[in-house]
């Protein structure tokens, strides 16, 4: 199967194709900027922001639309009186704030790169991007300011202080302070530079790629405006009329563009908070009516598992994605069932794709599948071993073509070689395609299990682990096994109803019964928690790395 060489109407998914999505769209050739300032006109005086304490929902900040861009504008003038130029690289250190928003279109009006950085990172990871993006300045938060300063040793670079909780001033005698600049140049019409949207770097976000260090994806101009209008496009997003959850990272591509860049581009209204707090979020989203909630499946798992989080009333929300990890169909049932209608969706996406790449119809989707390429987006599906397109119902590696794919590594023309080829860019993950184009995740290609010469892949095993009762949360990895090769090894969260009652014996017999033998976990091992990225991804990473150390 290859997509490239479809006609429009031989694509097995334009049959089923949203009738509120074109299958092109005209993109506008515009700085990414672009999509705060097109609400001036319309949403000026709309709250673009909320800005809420994650603990107690105490309101500690509002913007419009018109204060937000005029301190975004602020800002940029004066990083560029600091003597940022033109494609000069900005680090972020800083959680779901209002400061990250602004910094974020700041640096971007500036003419410069943002590069944003996990809010809890230590030095060594923060030293790493900081050297291999050759940042100018980092913006960190009062929290974040002693490893920033650390990670800037023997790096020519300014610090610049962010507050978190509302405008006042940093208690700090260390570097320059965000609301000084803000109130110096307040006012001020300072015109945004000259950029090609095509070339021009927006965003360099740092992703673990298939193997080695991070590597640094840059993301044009271009690809943050036409991802954003595919996202708002495909999920119907009403302009002015939404009011969107912000919890998981904007530091994080699916935060950056699913929590902060598509609402701000529909003029909805942002409840953003530091991080998740389960009981919280379910009391927000009925509070406010929430239109938006967009996740990952730990997110959700954990709202299910909150007593607190499941009296509330769910609703008020729309179709709410989840991505950055496979959704276990029995969450979604679960949320589903929570929310009294189908609202959790699967999507799919990397950092590469700015992200999205994949997504269910919200009027058609499919419980296990990712979904159906966005609009100008094309994929193939080769086979592992020899590179040939499969057919359809057959496992292969998936290749994605699009115009939200990124420029390429910073630095790194071998990995970008590697990674696309011929425009396509190689995603690493294992999926089949059903003759109604919809599209499924096997696995990482570097995660399935080699045992006795039989490929597991993980997920297959813990979509079974998920329908057991009381099982929350749950990764299989292979660990090494002198007969076998690599056996299956399984770690399971049990909710707190089951903690200490889940028996791995137990568990093993059920899964014979639904697997064949060498799929079926060797060994179980019960835990309070999993290892998860800032975004919520379970990283089975951490867990063979875990294992290796054993040994």
């Amino acid at each position: 199967m290859q997509c490239s060489s479809f006609k429009n109407q031989e694509r097995p998914w334009y049959r089923f194709w949203p009738s509120h999505v074109p299958k092109s769209i005209r993109y506008p050739m515009v700085p990414a900027w672009w999509m705060l300032e097109r609400n001036l006109e319309s949403f000026a005086e709309k709250d673009a922001i909320l800005f809420l304490d994650y603990e107690n929902m105490d309101e500690l900040h509002r913007l419009t639309y018109r204060e937000l861009f005029d301190r975004a504008l602020a800002f940029s003038a004066g990083l560029r009186d600091l003597g940022l130029k033109k494609g000069d690289r900005v680090a972020a250190v800083l959680p779901n704030s209002p400061a990250y928003i602004i910094s974020y279109y700041g640096v971007l009006m500036a003419g410069g790169t943002i590069v944003p950085n996990n809010a809890m990172a230590r030095c060594d990871e923060l030293h790493k991007t900081f050297k291999n993006s050759k940042v100018k300045a980092a913006i960190a938060s009062e929290r974040s300011f002693e490893e920033v300063k650390k990670a800037s040793t023997g790096l020519d670079l300014k610090i610049i202080v962010a507050p978190l909780r509302g405008g006042g001033k940093v208690g700090s005698d260390h570097g320059v302070l965000f609301e000084d600049i803000i109130y110096k140049y307040q006012g001020q019409n300072i015109p945004p530079p000259d950029i090609d949207p095509s070339e021009d770097v927006a965003v360099i976000l740092y992703t673990g790629g298939t193997t080695g260090d991070p590597k640094g994806a840059m993301l044009t101009h271009r690809n943050i405006v036409v991802n954003t209008i595919q996202f708002a496009t495909w999920y119907a997003f009403e302009p002015c009329e939404e009011r969107c959850v912000c919890v998981i990272p904007m530091s994080h591509s699916g935060g950056m563009t699913g929590v902060m860049n598509v609402p701000l581009y529909s003029g909805a209204t942002l409840i953003v908070m530091e991080r998740a707090n389960p009981a919280v979020i379910g009391k927000v989203v009925e509070r406010y009516k929430a239109t938006r909630l967009f996740g990952v499946h730990t997110l959700f798992a954990a709202l299910l598992n909150d007593k607190d989080a499941c009296s509330c009333n769910y609703s008020s929300l729309k179709a709410c994605r989840t991505g950055a990890a496979p959704l276990p169909v029995q969450i979604k049932k679960a949320f589903d069932a929570l929310a009294g209608k189908e609202v959790l969706v699967e999507a799919y996406g990397l950092t590469e794709t700015s992200p999205l790449a994949v997504a269910n119809p919200i009027d058609r989707p499919k419980p296990g599948s990712i979904g159906i390429p966005l609009p100008d987006t094309d994929v193939r599906i080769i086979d592992i071993q020899t590179g040939h397109d499969v057919s359809i119902g057959e496992e292969g590696e998936l290749l994605i073509k699009g115009p939200q794919v990124m420029k390429g590594y910073l630095d790194n023309p071998e990995a970008t070689a590697e990674a696309i080829q011929g425009g396509w860019f190689r995603t690493g993950d294992v999926v089949r395609m059903d003759d109604e184009g919809y599209l499924y995740v096997v696995d990482r290609l570097k995660d399935f299990i080699n045992a006795s010469g039989f490929k597991v892949w993980p997920r297959e095993v813990e979509e079974v682990l998920y329908k057991y009762p009381g099982v929350k949360l749950c990764a299989v990895i292979g660990v090494p096994d002198a007969y076998r090769g690599e056996n299956v090894k399984a770690f399971v969260v049990p909710t707190d109803e089951a903690k200490g009652t889940l028996s791995g014996d137990d568990i093993i017999k059920y899964c014979k019964r639904h697997l064949s033998a060498y799929k079926v976990p060797k060994i179980i091992e019960f835990r309070e928690q999993l290892p998860l990225s800032p975004a919520g991804k379970i990283l089975r990473r951490v867990l063979r790395d875990e294992e290796r150390s054993k040994t």
